[in-house]
């Protein structure tokens, strides 16, 4: 059995499994004639999912003791309208199923020992909650007390937004080009935070009515501020490009609330 300290190292982040040698005492009023009293605790960040949005699992174990945990195994299963895109731990294997994460510890866990992992996801647009996630931990060691060795997390799904954007050709005078766009919302929650970015190439961005406007290379950004359900937002934008054919592509999206139908968050136009 370890003794000591081990880490296994990920990437950036690190499973680590601390401890001190030696029994731990029982809990005041509480006897534990023996064995490993190994516990689980799942929770999930942002409380309330988004769609297309990211969601976090964290499962956090820990053995009170007194004794050694042989060789724990963490089982987490995911629900299946969220999409799996990373674990930050490198003994963590697929399970049997498509949205279940297996975690095998290659040494004991000490006692009063703890370590944990997070599963990294992606909410599915077409998600409905609650979302149902559990996490459930096992060794080759008798466990007095089962009852902690599970945890289980419900996650409600917000309805979202269905924002949309639409471009159109305004005028052109040599080099000079005015392009349109308009920003439906046909979801049922209000946009704060609503962004619009347009990838122009080389064309050199003027200016922009309907809202605010900043240039980065290759790029203009707009802020849109509150797009309420089954509101619109128009914009006029004046561009000066080259004599070729001005090509644009319009993307418009928000960092808090979730859209149910992403593919129409771009546009695209060929403006000659």
């Amino acid at each position: 059995m370890a003794h000591g300290a081990a880490r296994v190292v990920v990437g950036i982040v690190s499973l680590a499994l601390v401890g001190a040698p030696g029994a731990v005492l029982a809990e005041p009023g509480r006897s534990n004639p023996g064995g490993a009293d190994l516990s689980v605790r799942l929770e999930n960040s942002p409380r309330v999912a988004q769609p297309g949005q990211p969601l976090l699992y964290r499962a956090e174990v820990r053995n009170i003791g007194p004794e050694d945990a042989v060789l724990p195994l963490l089982t987490v299963r995911v629900p299946e309208g969220v999409e799996i895109l990373r674990v930050d731990v490198a003994e963590c294997r697929p399970g049997t199923t498509a949205n279940e994460v297996v975690c095998a510890s290659p040494q004991d866990v000490m006692a009063g020992g703890s370590g944990g992992v997070t599963i990294s996801g992606l909410v599915r647009p077409g998600a409905r909650g609650p979302l149902e996630a559990t996490a459930t931990l096992s060794s080759e060691i008798v466990d007095g007390n089962e009852e902690n060795n599970s945890a289980r997390t419900l996650t409600p799904v917000d309805e979202g937004a269905d924002l949309a954007v639409r471009l159109s050709r305004k005028a052109r005078a040599g080099r000079l080009v005015m392009m349109g766009a308009v920003v439906r919302n046909r979801g049922p929650r209000v946009v704060r935070d609503a962004a619009l970015f347009f990838h122009t190439r080389s064309a050199r961005f003027l200016s922009a009515r309907g809202a605010r406007c900043r240039s980065f290379p290759g790029l203009v950004g707009c802020r849109l501020g509150a797009v309420g359900s089954g509101k619109r937002v128009s914009l006029r934008l004046a561009f000066r490009a080259h004599r070729r054919a001005l090509r644009a592509k319009a993307t418009v999206y928000s960092t808090h609330v979730g859209d149910r139908r992403p593919a129409n968050n771009m546009a695209r136009i060929n403006l000659r």
